[in-house]
């Protein structure tokens, strides 16, 4: 995923990569968490002026990617994110400028991409609902037209940057068709309370929508398009994630193969130890299975292959369930510094069990795998 076929975007891989290492290492994650903050909005003004944010938006729109492959730089981002589990909110604001940007009247939705781009807003897709898995074309929440616009009720939970977030992308149902809604957050009738979460700095929100009323210009996509445009952020953000955990998977076994030739017992590193080497064998060959999972779901969903949301599935199945395996290995690799909160190792293992059931589990996406399989015969 990593793989630089230009000048241009070798610079803006090590540009990315400098900026992360620099300005948000883990001692900066340890900080924030500290504070109890997911991230800081000056910050975030930064990486988007790195280009981060108008990877998916056309350079008519003012975005454009260094290789003309934007959602492939986009998963080079995540994957050297993984590197240092960085805050900040990078797929939400995806998610939802890719559907601003693919929708049919996009021009609407004008002064939102501009905002979103420059980092001086911050968007979350309002998706998931609660005590549900991953279902996002069965929303419970509803739209009823009303006085020239909607009135949207319901409850949507698991909003990655909730708090944080100035408008949400709201999926909802109305009469038998799925629609989106870009709602303000400051739109009355809007509540959002915090969700505890298992990582340090990645925050949610459940959202409550009481009578929250808004006007048609609120509308992000046709009738006929919604459906397609659900599933090319669901496929983005699957991808992403999957990309970062790759990142982080790299970094935890590269680590830990270190401490092992440097940790000696009798008189040997443990390295040299035969049953150790079967471990790290078997870790090495799960991680690159991930990564090459990862890697075609990113060009299948770079070129929008007829493929890409089954290879997703493919990727977010495997990577879902072989990542917290791998992280949980090395952690036994350490013994017991291994499990102190002062050893970096928690940092990444929280990441990947929190991102092992969002946007769908291995199980959901394996049912969707069998799906995909029956309905090619």
């Amino acid at each position: 995923m990593t793989a630089v076929e230009s000048p241009e975007k070798a610079l803006f891989a090590s540009t990315t990569e400098a900026f992360l290492q620099k300005e948000a290492p883990l001692t900066y994650v340890r900080d924030l968490h500290a504070a109890g903050v997911s991230f800081d909005r000056e910050w975030w003004r930064r990486a988007a002026q790195l280009g981060w944010t108008g990877l998916l938006v056309p350079e008519e729109l003012g975005g454009g990617a260094v290789s003309g492959n934007g959602f492939a730089d986009l998963a080079m981002v995540a994957e050297l994110i993984g590197k240092t589990v960085a805050p900040g909110p990078l797929y939400p604001v995806s998610t939802v400028l890719a559907a601003l940007v693919e929708c049919g009247e996009h021009d609407i939705h004008a002064a939102a991409i501009d905002s979103l781009m420059s980092g001086d807003a911050v968007a979350s897709w309002a998706v998931y609902e609660p005590g549900g898995g991953w279902a996002p074309l069965e929303p419970s929440v509803t739209a009823t037209p009303h006085d020239g616009g909607y009135r949207i009720d319901g409850v949507k939970d698991r909003v990655e940057a909730g708090a944080q977030s100035d408008m949400l992308l709201v999926v909802a149902r109305c009469d038998d068709e799925i629609r989106q809604f870009l709602v303000p957050t400051t739109t009355p009738g809007v509540r959002i309370e915090p969700q505890p979460s298992v990582d340090l700095v990645k925050q949610y929100a459940r959202v409550q929508f009481d009578g929250v009323d808004v006007q048609r210009s609120a509308v992000v996509g046709k009738p006929g398009e919604t459906t397609a445009l659900v599933e090319r952020q669901s496929q983005i953000a699957q991808v992403l994630q999957c990309a970062e955990v790759v990142g982080i998977l790299q970094t935890v076994f590269g680590f830990t193969v270190r401490w092992a030739f440097d940790r000696h017992t009798f008189g040997r590193p443990l390295a040299s130890y035969q049953a150790l080497k079967h471990r790290f064998a078997d870790m090495k060959t799960w991680l690159e299975a991930c990564r090459a999972t990862t890697s075609a779901a990113v060009a299948a969903v770079a070129t929008r292959s007829p493929r890409a949301g089954w290879l997703a599935s493919i990727a977010k199945s495997y990577v879902g369930e072989k990542a917290p395996a791998i992280v949980q290995d090395c952690v036994q690799m350490h013994g017991g510094i291994g499990v102190t909160w002062e050893h970096d190792l928690h940092l990444y293992l929280r990441r990947v069990v929190l991102y092992r059931s969002m946007f769908g589990s291995p199980e959901e996406h394996n049912l969707r795998v069998y799906a995909w399989e029956e309905a090619s015969r």
